[in-house]
C-alpha cells in the first residue's frame, strides 16, 4: 500500500510537475450555481398545461400527447357501483370506446374496487379528481396470465394491475389517485421467493412455458402497477399512486412514453421503485415526485442472457423537473443492463432525502451497460454518495461473480459503463462524494464531472476505473483521503479542496494505479 500526502497549495507535487500557479486566485473552482433549480421549482406541484420542446445532446423527436376522439363514456354507464368490484364494468367501458375508435373513459369521485384493467388502442382512462381506483390483492382478479418481464425476465403471471399490450395511442390521466393491494395480501404471500430470478427460470426454456399463474396453489411473480407493453404513444399524467406490489410506472418495449405529473409514494415496500424504463425508447419524464421503497428513476434493458436474446436496449431518455424523495437512488442505470442504457438526459432536477444521487449499477453477468449519459444542473440533499458506480455486487446474488480478482474473460455478458458527463451540480450533503467501482476486465471509463460544489463526509474511492476528470469542483470535507485500487486516468483540473490539515491523503493499491493530475488545484484547512 502506498500513502502519499499532498500539502497545501499542491506546492511541492505541482513544482516537480510544472503545475504550481503562483496566484492562488487563479486556482479557486469558479463552480456557477445559478439555475439550479430548488425543491420548491420542480415536481408534480409545478406541472404546466404544455410540454416544453424537448432539448437534448442526442437526436431526440418532439413527443406530443396522444389525441383521442372527443366522445366520453363514464364506468357508471356500464354498470359500475362503489363497493362492489367493478373490474368488468370498467374493463366494458375501455373495450367499447375502444370498438368505437376511440375516447376517454371516466372514472368519477368515489372509491372502486377492480382487479387488472387492460388499457386500449385509442382510449384515456381517465381519472377525476376525488377518483380512487383501489385495487384487489386476491390473485384471481389478475387470471389469466400475460406476458410480462419480471426483473429484466420475459415470462406469463399477473403482468399489471393496469396493463396492455400490443396498444397504439393510450393514455392514464387525470388528478385521481390509484391504491395497490394491502401488503398481507394473497399476492405477497404467494409470491416466489428465495434468490434471484435466475433461480426460477430456466433461460432454455420456451418464453410460453414460463407459466407463473399462481393456478392451484402454485407461486406468482410480483406484478407492477402499471405497465404498457410493446405499446406506442403512452401518455400517463397526473396521476398518484399508493401501496404498489413490486415496481410502480414500468413501459416494457414501448416507443414514444410521456410521463409527466404523476406523484408515487412506495416507502417501506420492498423493490418498490418508482419510473422503471424497461427496454423502451424515446421517452420524457417531468415534473413527477418520487417517493419510494426502492430506486426513484430507473432505466433498465434486460437482465443476463435473457436480456442479450432480446436485446433491446432503453435509449433517447429525457427526465427533467423532477423531484426524488425518499429511495435508495435519485437515478439509477441499470441493475438490469443487457441491451444497453444510452442517449439518456436527466436536468434540473432535486434529491432530496434520497439515498444516493446517480447511480450505476451492474453485475458481470448483466450484460451491455451504459454509454452516452448526460446529467445538468442537479440539486442533491442524499443520506448516501452522490456519485456511485456499482458494478461487482454481493455474492448472496451473483456468488463468485462478485469477487473482484483475477480479472475474467471478457464476454457478450460483461457489462460497461463510460461516456457519462455530470455538470452545475449542487451537493448540500452526503456520505463519500465518489465511489466508483469497476470491474477490473471492463473498467469504468471515460466520466466528466465539472462545475459542482459539494459537503460530504468522506473524498473519494476509484478502484477499477480507468479515465475520469474532475473539473472546476469545490468540495468540503472532513476527510482527506483519496483512494485508488487499480485507479488510472484520474484528473484534477481546477479542483477545490477544503480538507482538515488542507492536505490530500493518497493511498494506492495494485499494479494498474497511477498517481492523479493536479492542475490548477487548490488545497486548504477547514474553518
Amino acid at each position: 500500500m502506498n500513502h502519499k500526502h499532498f500539502p497545501t497549495l499542491l506546492g511541492t507535487v505541482c513544482f516537480a510537475v510544472g503545475l504550481f500557479a503562483a496566484s492562488p486566485t487563479v486556482l479557486l473552482a469558479q463552480v456557477k450555481t445559478d439555475g439550479i433549480p430548488t425543491r420548491d421549482q420542480v415536481g408534480a406541484l409545478n406541472l404546466p398545461a404544455d410540454i416544453a420542446p424537448i432539448e437534448a445532446p442526442f437526436d431526440m423527436p418532439q413527443l406530443t400527447r396522444p389525441q383521442f376522439k372527443a366522445d366520453t363514456l363514464s364506468i357508471t354507464q356500464t354498470g359500475a357501483k362503489e363497493g362492489k368490484m367493478a373490474t368488468r364494468a370498467i374493463q366494458k367501458a375501455i373495450d367499447r370506446m375502444n370498438r368505437q375508435g376511440g375516447g376517454t373513459v371516466l372514472v368519477p369521485a368515489g372509491v372502486w374496487n377492480t382487479g387488472r384493467i387492460e388499457l386500449k388502442s385509442n382510449v384515456n382512462l381517465h381519472l377525476t379528481e376525488g377518483a380512487e381506483l383501489h385495487f384487489s390483492g386476491n390473485i384471481k382478479d389478475y387470471q389469466p396470465a400475460v406476458f410480462t418481464r419480471n426483473e429484466g425476465v420475459e415470462l406469463y403471471s399477473l403482468g399489471a394491475l393496469v396493463y396492455a399490450n400490443g396498444q397504439r395511442n393510450i393514455a392514464l390521466t387525470g388528478k385521481g389517485k390509484l391504491v395497490g393491494p394491502p401488503q398481507d395480501c394473497e399476492i405477497q404471500q404467494r409470491q416466489m421467493r428465495g434468490g434471484v430470478i435466475e433461480t426460477y427460470i430456466d433461460v432454455n426454456t420456451p418464453i410460453e412455458k414460463r407459466i407463473y399463474d399462481g393456478k392451484r396453489g402454485k407461486s406468482v411473480f410480483l406484478p407492477m402497477f402499471v405497465s404498457p407493453t410493446n405499446c406506442r404513444n403512452v401518455l400517463i399524467e397526473g396521476v398518484s399512486l399508493e401501496s404498489t406490489p413490486f415496481w410502480n410506472v414500468v413501459p416494457v418495449y414501448c416507443d414514444s412514453v410521456i410521463i409527466r405529473g404523476i406523484t408515487v409514494h412506495s416507502v417501506g415496500i420492498p423493490r418498490g421503485d418508482g419510473i422503471d424504463i424497461e427496454s423502451t425508447r424515446n421517452v420524457l419524464i417531468e415534473y413527477s415526485t418520487l417517493s419510494c421503497g426502492d430506486d426513484c428513476f430507473t432505466m433498465k434493458a434486460g437482465r443476463c442472457e435473457d436480456g442479450l436474446r432480446v436485446n433491446k436496449p432503453s435509449e433517447n431518455i429525457v427526465v427533467r423537473h423532477c423531484l426524488a424523495e425518499k429511495g435508495h437512488g435519485g437515478i439509477t442505470c441499470g441493475s438490469e443492463t443487457a441491451g444497453m442504457i444510452r442517449n439518456l438526459y436527466v436536468h434540473d432536477c432535486v434529491f432530496d432525502g434520497t439515498g444516493t444521487g446517480l447511480r450505476f449499477k451492474t453485475r458481470r453477468n448483466r450484460g451491455g451497460g451504459g454509454e452516452n449519459l448526460t446529467y445538468e444542473r442537479i440539486r442533491m440533499r442524499l443520506s448516501g454518495q452522490p456519485f456511485v458506480w456499482d458494478m461487482l455486487g454481493s455474492k448472496t446474488f451473483v456468488g463468485d461473480l462478485a469477487i473482484r480478482l483475477p480479472a475474467r474473460d471478457i464476454t457478450p455478458l460483461t457489462p460497461s459503463f463510460r461516456n457519462i458527463t455530470a455538470r452545475d451540480i449542487i451537493v448540500e450533503s452526503g456520505t463519500q462524494f465518489i465511489k466508483a467501482q469497476g470491474i477490473p476486465e471492463t473498467p469504468v471509463e471515460n466520466v466528466r464531472i465539472e462545475n459542482v460544489t459539494a459537503r460530504t463526509d468522506k473524498l473519494m474511492l476509484f478502484q477499477d476505473v480507468n479515465g475520469m476528470t474532475l473539473k472546476n469542483v469545490s468540495i468540503e470535507c472532513p476527510d482527506s483521503l483519496i483512494k485508488l485500487v487499480d485507479g488510472r486516468g484520474i484528473r484534477f483540473e481546477q479542483v477545490h479542496f477544503i480538507l482538515p490539515e488542507g492536505k490530500v491523503s493518497l493511498e494506492k493499491e495494485g499494479e494498474l494505479s497511477r498517481d492523479p493530475e493536479f492542475i490548477r488545484c487548490l488545497m486548504r484547512p477547514q474553518k
